[in-house]
């Protein structure tokens, strides 16, 4: 990567400049800083991780990353609607504003709140957690906690946090998406896919769950299970396949051996539900077809006695 931090000093007047930006060979990452438009990078959380740098230097002392920005940091998942602004922290007094791309809040921080990362001061991930909770929709915050779970942020540190939010603007919503987080869902997607499983009433019984055949022989492992309606979950997201790709492989061959594991599923008579992220987004429509398939797996669950090939939690 090559940053132009000021455009002064590397030489270039503000006419060249937007000349430069004008023909593409630049991008300006905001005024004053610039970087040569190959180097841009394609995906938006890095995009907007180098943006938090450039920014940082330019801001007020005691100024730290936090919400989107501080997820980015962290490495959790955030959607790209949320990264047009970098998001910063104050300590009291102030008062919070926006202005030239950067979105300023004052609230109270101590110092465990406060973590260094790419040598920057960001939240830490229990309080970028509790933050996110307060200001994204349900399902955001959920994937991001999530997240922060599977990377090591422990449940006592979160209640903590919890608590010392107290009387903050949007704790209650922070709540919600704190009894809803499980570190076991593997993806944003699957995370998103709790959270409107949820709000449908159609919780699974259980999350990455190994069915086996007749013979206690290992066929393959499921996001989701309803044990009860013999009916298994799959979010359907393209990190799957991607997940199955090793030296030598092609996208191809992934959607084969997924197709034939698809095969082997249902060869256990289970009723084998598949969705993506655009029937996440129509409701109406997902309830309609996940009751449908529920109903035909409990049809199954009549017929079938209680026996090998039903579903093991990992390591059982």
């Amino acid at each position: 990567m090559i940053v132009l931090p000021d455009a002064r000093f590397a030489g270039f007047t503000s006419h060249e400049l937007a000349r430069l930006e004008r023909l593409g060979e630049v991008v300006r990452l905001r005024r004053g800083t610039y970087a040569l438009a190959d180097d841009q990078p394609a995906d938006p959380a890095a995009r907007h991780r180098r943006l938090v740098k450039v920014t940082m230097p330019l801001l007020a002392d005691g100024s730290v990353v936090s919400h989107v920005s501080a997820a980015v940091l962290h490495g959790l998942p955030v959607w790209e609607e949320h990264l047009r602004q970098v998001q910063v922290t104050r300590r009291p007094p102030g008062s919070g504003k926006r202005r030239g791309g950067v979105h300023v809040r004052v609230a109270p921080m101590t110092a465990e709140d406060v973590v260094l990362v790419d040598e920057m001061p960001v939240t830490s991930l229990a309080r970028t957690v509790v933050d996110l909770g307060r200001t994204l929709p349900l399902t955001h915050s959920v994937a991001a906690g999530d997240a922060a779970l599977r990377s090591g942020l422990g449940q006592s540190e979160l209640d903590a946090a919890l608590v010392a939010a107290r009387g903050w603007r949007g704790l209650p919503a922070a709540q919600r998406a704190a009894d809803l987080l499980d570190g076991r869902s593997e993806s944003a997607g699957e995370s998103a896919s709790r959270v409107v499983l949820h709000r449908l009433g159609l919780d699974p019984s259980d999350l990455q769950f190994e069915v086996v055949d007749d013979h206690g022989e290992f066929v393959g492992r499921v996001d989701f299970v309803w044990e009860g309606q013999r009916t298994l979950g799959e979010f359907d997201g393209r990190g799957k396949y991607d997940r199955l790709l090793s030296p030598g492989t092609t996208s191809a061959d992934a959607v084969h051996f997924e197709k034939r594991r698809e095969d082997a599923l249902r060869d256990q008579d289970w009723e084998l539900v598949r969705w993506g992220s655009t029937d996440l987004l129509q409701e109406t429509l997902f309830a309609a077809r996940m009751r449908r398939a529920l109903r035909r797996g409990a049809a199954r669950t009549l017929l079938r006695p209680v026996g090998p090939g039903t579903p093991r939690r990992p390591g059982a």
